[in-house]
């Protein structure tokens, strides 16, 4: 794939890279193919691995095609970023679903937050409501089958975009996604994870991507 170089940080050995397709991804220096010298605008090919860039190299004379950044403050799009709770959380569900890459801001983890659970709620009133029109929630009955069903069907369907915003937040205040795994400490660790949630995200681009767009520095 081509793409352009946006970023690129030669003390740390990291950067990015514009892809055609619109999506951003991070190299390293290993991933470096015939560059001697890399500065920001160059024109490059490019193998794609996952929100990586692999084998990366200089195409020479061959302009950039047009890209336009799903995100970050310097994203070259012709409409600005929608950043109210309703925008951040449709997008987690839908182009973010499962994207561990990148950087959420505090108001995009919250309104995934507020909106799931405002979910959850009409999801579980309604399927109670049916059960208890079939009579499944009288004594000695059958378990309520579609509140079950329900239930499982919601949280088997939010498990990936929750946790991929809630690293994508992690990155968002510089420190790696695999921090979640803190969860597995009974108590503390659901303290810990909260705690992240709510720290300003970093004033600076960090490894992980540009400073998310509508963040006031």
């Amino acid at each position: 794939m081509r793409g352009e170089i946006v970023h690129y940080d030669d003390q740390q050995g990291f950067g990015f890279i514009n892809g055609a397709d619109g999506r951003r991804y991070a190299f390293e220096r290993k991933d470096l193919r015939r560059l001697a010298q890399i500065t920001t605008g160059m024109t490059v090919e490019f193998q794609v691995d996952a929100a990586s860039a692999r084998d990366v190299y200089l195409v020479h004379g061959l302009p950039t095609a047009p890209t336009a950044p799903q995100f970050g403050r310097d994203a070259l799009s012709t409409e600005p970023e929608r950043t109210s709770l309703w925008s951040y959380f449709m997008r987690t569900i839908t182009s973010n679903y499962a994207n561990f890459s990148g950087r959420a801001r505090r108001k995009e983890y919250w309104g995934f937050v507020l909106f799931w659970s405002i979910m959850a709620v009409v999801i579980i009133v309604g399927a109670v409501a049916i059960d208890g029109a079939l009579g499944n929630l009288k004594p000695g009955n059958a378990v309520p089958a579609i509140t079950v069903a329900a239930l499982g069907i919601l949280v088997l369907g939010s498990i990936i975009p929750h946790l991929a915003v809630t690293v994508r937040r992690q990155h968002d205040i510089g420190i790696s996604g695999w921090f979640y795994l803190l969860i597995l400490i009974p108590y503390l660790g659901n303290l810990i994870i909260l705690v992240f949630t709510l720290i300003p995200s970093q004033a600076n681009e960090n490894k992980w991507g540009p400073i998310p767009y509508g963040v006031r520095v």
